[in-house]
């Protein structure tokens, strides 16, 4: 960034999880966390709970072994200006980017990310699905507690990881803004998003995210995903055993999220993603951001 370029963004979001565009094909942009973090800044700067750097793969360093794969990068950073390996949410944005700018055409897509190359079925118009890979599911669990009330959290991974404790009332998720106490803080040495969750009707669950880097959050996609794979586990199913799919609707704050798990362990995610303004950062204000 210079103080005289002017640098396009957009805005958009999935389920109201909402993010700050930087289209960057060439590679050619520096955002360091500072930047990024006053960009999505919602008093100093536009608004954002993360970033969406687009880069072509072939010109992006953590992404050159996956150019034959994929054209484009998805380069995530959270709110704070923190690097992360995935968003779901931000991967149907991005693919929803990608047919606005006319880079793509509808149909097939893959999309590289630091938690690997996943798969995107993008309509025209409407919902996107994205294939968010297999879920782990490691042994290692936490507690989590909160205003003298604890529940054991299922740790499921994502390509990020996710600690899912189910509750008998959102509300006792209590603000969310700060990362909620758990315990052995060493399972999530890199931090963990932690999803709290209600049961709402057969294969139907909502909940409540606290994204690492981000605080709460209108909605999370991978959050969604490891809700999904926790609760059908708490109910005694496993496709990769049955040879059935399941699927479960996840309701979030912004909304509502599809989630399927097929028979060979693959998580499918549908749901809305919306671009809704366009425009560019005034190099002045750039200038600052960066000092």
């Amino acid at each position: 960034m210079t103080s005289t370029a002017r640098i396009a963004f957009l805005k958009g979001h999935g389920t109201e999880n909402d993010f700050v565009i930087v289209p960057d094909p060439d590679g050619r942009l520096d955002l360091p966390a500072t930047a990024v973090a006053r960009i999505c800044d919602r008093r100093a700067g536009l608004g954002g709970d993360g970033l969406l750097h687009v880069v072509r793969s072939a010109a992006h360093p953590e992404a050159r072994d996956q150019a034959d794969q994929a054209e484009w990068f998805m380069d995530y950073r959270n709110g704070d200006g923190s690097v992360a390996e995935m968003c779901g949410n931000g991967l149907r944005v991005f693919a929803r980017y990608l047919l606005h700018a006319g880079l793509v055409e509808p149909g097939e897509l893959a999309v590289a990310t630091r938690a690997g190359v996943l798969r995107v079925h993008l309509a025209k118009t409407g919902d996107v699905t994205v294939s968010m890979g297999r879920a782990v599911l490691p042994e290692e669990g936490v507690v989590v507690t909160l205003d003298g009330r604890s529940w054991p959290a299922r740790n499921v991974n994502m390509g990020n990881p996710h600690a899912v404790a189910f509750v008998e009332d959102l509300a006792h998720a209590g603000e969310l803004r700060s990362v909620p106490p758990f315990s052995p803080a060493a399972v999530y040495p890199d931090g963990v998003n932690i999803e709290f969750v209600v049961d709402r009707g057969p294969r139907h669950v909502a909940m409540r995210v606290h994204e690492r880097g981000a605080g709460e959050t209108r909605s999370c996609g991978t959050g969604a995903c490891a809700v999904a794979v926790a609760t059908a586990r708490r109910d005694g199913v496993d496709p990769t055993r049955t040879g059935t799919p399941v699927t479960y609707t996840v309701d979030v704050l912004g909304g509502s999220l599809s989630i399927t798990e097929l028979p060979d362990g693959t998580v499918e995610m549908t749901g809305p993603a919306e671009i809704v303004a366009e425009g560019t950062f005034d190099p002045a204000w750039l200038t600052a951001a960066l000092a």
